[in-house]
């Protein structure tokens, strides 16, 4: 496709890590919302597993104050649930966006064991809120089958493997409110990747083979609702210590890899924009942005470089790919905020 310049809405990330409180040397709010609209995202959801959890209303308090301090875009958060402040859940939930259930292995405290705490949150959490769960394997089951018990929407964060979207996809012939989101890394990269790249591959959930992967994009114009970049930052030296944590950076490569999807005939434009805008939007209650457009660059090979990366940490596992698509401007609510590299007016240097 010959290079040509488009105009999307602008994009809305349902999963990212801005690692503040507690985790500002790998991330923090100013450099993970510059990374988000060179990315093409005017709107992320932050994840509650941090230094301390959001997990009671004075953390979730003090963490939208000081997004609204260094935000450079909208950023909205999630609570978290654990099982010492189930009490707090009601008076979260009039400001978070949604609950976070942590069933599997996170970065940070928290995790929910056992099915009495699970139905706890479920009850305690008001109807009118999302609830997002990390659940791999047997614990998407778990996760429909709570959907289904207490008839309220439940959203699969990351899904990655056939058998867990080949689930979903049954369970929502079945009229359970479920829906599901992928990232791109599970999308561009399988267990083979992960081998080449050793730590800086290391995710959760892991990559998985080339079939799953295979799977997931089959399902991409049915069953899969949302593309969200689990945005998980961390510094080289940590990835490559002998405790690497798991998680890779992405907000400024989703809209890439993606547009070369576009590019390549594998995903329409108009589904990338259901995908990465109008479906996160529907599901966590969020309002267009006025006056607001991502313009991009789709067609032309450009080579993913970690030169002149937004984010902290300063990698990426997608360095060396090829990617026919770029973000060129980014206008919020009729102003400017980025253009080629740039923040007018910002004050935001890298």
């Amino acid at each position: 496709m010959a290079r040509r310049t488009i105009r999307l809405p602008g994009l809305a990330d349902a999963h990212v890590h801005l690692r503040t409180p507690g985790g500002e040397h790998k991330e923090d709010v100013r450099t993970g919302t510059a990374a988000a609209l060179a990315g093409g995202f005017t709107t992320v959801l932050a994840m509650p597993n941090t230094l301390p959890p959001l997990v009671t209303p004075s953390t979730m308090v003090e963490a939208q104050r000081h997004a609204g301090r260094h935000a450079l875009c909208d950023v909205h958060y999630f609570a978290g649930a654990s099982a010492d402040h189930t009490e707090d859940l009601p008076a979260l939930a009039r400001s978070a966006v949604g609950l976070k259930i942590y069933m599997d292995h996170t970065y940070g405290p928290l995790r929910i064991d056992g099915i009495a705490t699970l139905l706890t949150c479920f009850r305690r959490w008001p109807a009118g809120k999302p609830i997002a769960v990390h659940g791999e394997g047997a614990n998407v089951a778990v996760a429909i089958g709570l959907a289904a018990a207490h008839r309220r929407a439940v959203h699969i964060c990351h899904v990655s493997t056939r058998t867990e979207i080949e689930l979903i996809a049954r369970a929502k012939a079945a009229g359970v409110a479920v829906t599901c989101e992928v990232t791109p890394h599970h999308l561009f990269l399988t267990e083979a990747d992960a081998g080449r790249l050793g730590p800086l591959g290391d995710m959760r959930p892991r990559l998985a083979t080339q079939d799953d992967v295979d799977a997931l994009w089959s399902h991409i114009d049915t069953t899969v609702d949302c593309i969200a970049t689990d945005h998980a930052p961390h510094t080289l030296e940590e990835k490559r210590s002998d405790a690497s944590p798991p998680g890779v950076p992405g907000l400024e490569t989703a809209l890439p890899l993606l547009l070369s999807a576009v590019d390549g005939g594998r995903l329409s434009l108009d589904r990338l924009i259901e995908l990465m805008d109008v479906t996160p939007r529907r599901i966590y209650g969020l309002s267009p942005q006025a006056d607001t457009w991502v313009e991009a660059e789709l067609g032309g090979a450009t080579v993913v470089q970690e030169q002149g990366l937004k984010t902290k940490c300063g990698w990426s596992p997608f360095a060396g790919m090829v990617v026919r698509g770029a973000v060129r401007r980014v206008q919020l609510r009729g102003r400017i905020v980025y253009q080629e590299g740039e923040f007018p007016g910002a004050g935001f240097v890298v």
